[in-house]
């Protein structure tokens, strides 16, 4: 039996520009742990993943939209990867933050990398709590009442949050913990 058999996880994100290995790496490696994996873009299709917010990357396939989710009851965790124009799109996107906040409110956990707490913060989760991001960030927490922190990985109550593809390994870790404690 995997870890994390059983347990089903969202993960969200536009249609371009999503940073390639943060959408990658944990969908394939949560689903490996055993977790049924739901990637939700904002249309029906595929995602087309960009390397460093430039390069062309892989596609990754869509299972349902955003506006389709109906809130955090059928999922245990949600994920929110970065890539910078994907981060800014989605956190402009109304039903992504209402999923942000449905999974916060549910104490359910919302992992979220590099540039995707912008979507936490647009959410209004942060207030009180510790989290790190992509260094240009900092500032955006700051104010959304957090205070941010340089580390591969950070856990404050349900919220888990990395700065960048290198802290992938402590980031998905993170997540399964999460789920298996």
């Amino acid at each position: 039996m995997a870890a994390l058999d059983g347990k089903k996880i969202l993960v969200i994100a536009t249609n371009y520009g999503v940073e390639q290995d943060e959408i990658v790496v944990p969908t394939d490696q949560l689903r490996e742990r055993g977790a049924d994996v739901t990637v939700a873009g904002q249309e029906s299709g595929s995602i087309e993943t960009l390397v460093g917010d430039k390069d062309p990357g892989k596609s990754v396939s869509v299972d349902t939209t955003i506006g389709s989710v109906d809130g955090a009851g059928d999922y245990d965790a949600l994920v929110v990867p970065g890539g910078t124009i994907n981060a800014d799109t989605i956190r402009q996107d109304s039903d992504a933050v209402a999923l942000v906040k449905a999974f916060a409110e549910a104490g359910k956990p919302v992992a979220a990398i590099c540039h995707g707490p912008w979507t936490l913060i647009e959410a209004g989760v942060l207030q009180g709590k510790t989290i790190t991001s992509f260094p240009s960030l900092q500032t955006d927490v700051r104010n959304a009442g957090a205070e941010w922190v340089d580390q591969e990985v950070q856990v404050d109550g349900g919220l888990i949050t990395s700065r960048n593809p290198d802290d992938l390994p402590a980031f998905v870790d993170a997540i399964e913990q999460a789920l298996t404690a």
